[in-house]
């Protein structure tokens, strides 16, 4: 991915995040409660592959494309993140979050980017 793609892709999501889309959002940190969703909707959009973090007692849920990690969710947490990239899948992202969160970000992104993808 391109730095100017990041950057977009970067500002629909944080433009698409709400309370719709994740329980613990607020407007303090809109990316808290986001990774999981936010995880398969990226892959979706930019292929590679989903990974994981623990956090605490949770997994935090990102993704590498082309051999490069981005983490769009990041800004939800305090501290410097120990990043583990262990391997994840779009079944245990989904394990995060629901379908009605996953179906209104993805078409709150799509506005967003003006894009069009199959399901």
């Amino acid at each position: 991915m391109d730095s100017i793609k990041i950057k977009q892709l970067y500002e629909a999501l944080r433009k698409s995040w709400s309370i719709e889309t994740s329980s613990k959002w607020t407007s303090e940190s809109p990316a808290k409660g986001q990774c999981g969703v936010t995880a398969l909707i990226v892959q979706e959009l930019c292929g590679g592959e989903i990974i994981k973090t623990k956090i605490g007692e949770v997994w935090h849920f990102y993704n590498t494309v082309d051999g490069k990690r981005y983490d769009f969710t990041w800004t939800q947490f305090h501290e410097t993140l120990n990043y583990m990239d262990m391997k994840s899948s779009r079944e245990e992202a989904f394990a995060d979050t629901n379908e009605k969160q996953y179906d209104i970000l993805k078409e709150k992104i799509v506005k967003e980017l003006k894009l069009s993808f199959d399901s």
